[in-house]
């Protein structure tokens, strides 16, 4: 059996991390700035309660808000869903610690396998400790069953 060189092999392992990082989806920087399109808060007992218990803020940056409003996303498109924990304090629900901030971002081409959607979610208030670890493919599954609104959950309530 012959053995593949260190170089060849370190530079197999460069290309990979490059394409794999040419797929990431990037932090969205001042994305509290963009327009919010929906709060909700997940109790004990939903379906989706673990991981996604707490209140959720849906923001929208401009292509993602005229997607809400038609059901139609074009690329460019991105919704974010600032994740918090739910404290009861003084007989009222109010946010607690950052549990995560998850991004979906349109692009048809790039993201072809998961119904043109990019995924991604970063832990708590941290920038760079990424939580996606599959390509987005279980992001995809939980949406997949939201076809006809493309893949998106939140609804542009006037």
């Amino acid at each position: 059996m012959k053995m593949m060189p260190a170089s060849l092999i370190a530079v197999s392992a460069l290309a990979f991390n490059a394409a794999m990082a040419a797929d990431q989806v990037d932090y969205p920087k001042d994305y509290r700035q963009w327009t919010h399109v929906k709060s909700m808060t997940l109790h004990e007992g939903h379906p989706l309660e673990n991981p996604f218990k707490g209140i959720h803020h849906v923001y929208a940056n401009a292509k993602g808000v005229e997607g809400a409003e038609t059901g139609k996303y074009k690329d460019g498109a991105i919704m974010v869903f600032d994740l918090l924990e739910s404290k009861t304090q003084d007989n009222a629900s109010v946010e607690g610690e950052r549990i995560l901030v998850g991004v979906m971002v349109k692009n048809d081409k790039k993201y072809a396998a998961t119904g043109g959607w990019g995924f991604e979610a970063w832990k708590g208030n941290s920038r760079t400790e990424r939580i996606v670890t599959d390509g987005g493919k279980s992001c995809f599954d939980c949406h997949a069953p939201q076809k006809d609104t493309g893949y998106v959950f939140s609804r542009w309530r006037d």
